[in-house]
């Protein structure tokens, strides 16, 4: 178990900046694209997938999803399911949040995920199948995110985890929700491209 307050506030900075980690940044770069300033400018897999490909995509997923995975699993190895969650969360908010770029980052589903599926593994894989589904059949990945994001707390309390667990991931939706309102106004206008189009919102 973790000892200390103070060796707990410095893990938590680490799994803070390993989420700024710019996977979508880097991959890009390694062809030429500049993700910030081209398709919708968001740092994250779909509009890397548009911009250099499905390959460099599933790469940047693959990374972001790692560092929600690592934060949760170092907090569950080192302080059980609250650290777990606590490190998990300080990844995601420098997912979406970096220091490093002046706190413009990706909308931070990937990085849940890999959070979720350490402390929630066989709900997060029927969760990240039923993502896959809608996310094939419509190609719209922030509706997959969004629909995923509002409907995983509400499974946690029915399977009777305990209810700080569900708040903690109830707010950690609203927070999802809140980044993808760009493209919930773009939804609304027609104007949301979908993932087999070259350029426009992602997730």
């Amino acid at each position: 178990m973790l000892n200390g307050p103070v060796l707990a506030v410095f893990l938590i900075v680490c799994a803070y900046l390993l989420g700024t980690f710019p996977t979508a940044q880097l991959v890009a770069r390694a062809s030429g694209r500049n993700v910030m300033q081209e398709g919708s400018g968001n740092p994250g897999a779909s509009n890397v997938g548009r911009l250099v490909g499905w390959k460099a995509g599933a790469i940047v997923l693959f990374g972001d999803f790692a560092k929600g995975a690592i934060a949760a699993g170092v907090g569950l190895a080192v302080g059980g399911r609250p650290y777990a969650f606590a490190f998990g969360i300080a990844a995601v908010l420098g997912h979406m949040f970096p220091v490093t770029r002046k706190f413009h980052g990706g909308k931070g589903v990937a990085t849940t995920g890999g959070m979720l599926m350490v402390l929630f593994p066989p709900l997060a894989v029927a969760f990240v199948l039923v993502w896959i589904l809608i996310a094939k059949i419509g190609h719209l990945a922030s509706i997959a995110s969004l629909a995923i994001a509002v409907s995983f707390p509400i499974f946690v309390a029915i399977l009777g985890y305990p209810m700080w667990e569900v708040g903690v991931l109830s707010a950690l939706a609203v927070l999802v929700i809140v980044r993808h309102l760009p493209n919930l106004r773009r939804l609304s206008a027609g104007t949301e491209l979908r993932s087999n189009e070259s350029s426009g919102g992602d997730e």
